[in-house]
């Protein structure tokens, strides 16, 4: 039995430091390692967060025979190459969503994962939140019968510099792959993959989508109507109505309540106490996964990651944003 899980963090941003923060709230796990290319954000990073070991570049993290898994925390221009690097060298990785830039390359991931027999998984948190998962079971119950519409919005607003990560072509930017991908991910969830799709986006003077709505139709009659954007903040919801009720979940990525409506009742609100921000559920679920001996989690499987990939570049092939 697989008594702790030493955990290595490859980059040393926003969502590393949140990740790290968030692993003392994952039973087992231990922080003992951090990779930049910057030997001195490493350190920084390592002692801000108590982990013995930094390293000043990712191979040497990705060699460190004390690290049993690696979370890749890179802008997702970067996923690919880092996360590549850690599973040709035999290390388990969580990688941030989304996976890659586009399904081809999450494709060439997935089959480096296997090939080798290592454990690959995107680290889409939405799809391991417990608040999440019990809507799911709802559903899946009849709680509000067949589902025929979903909307699922997420907006911020800057103003980003052309150079942000948000912006910026050359780092993958835009709103759909940062803010989409989970709009996109809440509609998979519950309606899985659309047999139509119609897209439209304004488009900012860097070439990538700074206003993003998508129309997602199903052969069962099911709709889903998603949008994401950098030009003001929304409320980011998801509604799912269906024939007997409807269900609302605030702040959907970062779920921690949701509030059923059935004609005939009062509306019921349920608030699920969490500790810290709610990435320890991607690490809990990669050690469930590790000691039961998978290269994949049935929550995050590889072939869902690839289809939701996929979703993307259709998407951004109708809007005409290319990286």
């Amino acid at each position: 039995m697989r008594a702790m899980t030493r955990w290595g963090i490859l980059a040393t941003g926003a969502i590393a430091a949140k990740f790290a923060g968030d692993l003392r709230y994952a039973p087992g796990a231990e922080l003992v390692a951090v990779g930049s290319r910057s030997i001195e954000s490493a350190k920084s990073f390592a002692a801000r967060f108590d982990a013995p070991r930094a390293h000043g570049s990712w191979a040497e993290l990705a060699a460190d025979p004390e690290v049993d898994a690696i979370y890749v925390a890179t802008p997702h221009s970067a996923h690919f190459e880092a996360a590549m690097l850690c599973l040709r060298a035999g290390k388990p990785v969580l990688c941030e969503k989304p996976v890659t830039l586009d399904r081809a390359s999450a494709a060439e991931l997935v089959d480096t994962a296997r090939a080798a027999d290592v454990f690959f998984m995107e680290a889409m948190w939405t799809r391991v939140n417990p608040t999440v998962r019990a809507v799911l079971d709802l559903i899946a119950d009849g709680a509000i019968g067949e589902v025929t519409t979903l909307s699922a919005d997420f907006g911020v607003y800057g103003p980003f510099p052309s150079s942000h990560r948000l912006r910026a072509r050359e780092l993958g930017g835009g709103a759909l792959l940062d803010l989409g991908v989970y709009p996109v991910t809440m509609a998979h969830l519950v309606l899985g993959a659309p047999d139509h799709i119609r897209s439209w986006a304004k488009i900012g003077p860097e070439g990538t989508d700074e206003n993003t709505a998508m129309v997602f139709g199903y052969d069962s009659g099911a709709v889903a109507t998603l949008t994401c954007g950098l030009l003001g903040t929304t409320t980011i919801a998801t509604t799912i109505t269906g024939t007997r009720g409807r269900i609302d979940l605030p702040s959907f990525f970062h779920a921690t309540s949701y509030t059923l409506h059935r004609p005939g009742a009062d509306p019921e609100t349920v608030t699920r106490a969490q500790d810290g921000a709610g990435y320890q559920f991607e690490a809990i679920e990669v050690q469930r996964c590790l000691e039961a001996g998978l290269i994949e989690s049935p929550l995050i499987p590889h072939a869902t990651t690839l289809e939701v990939m996929g979703l993307l570049d259709e998407v951004r092939a109708q809007i005409g944003v290319t990286y």
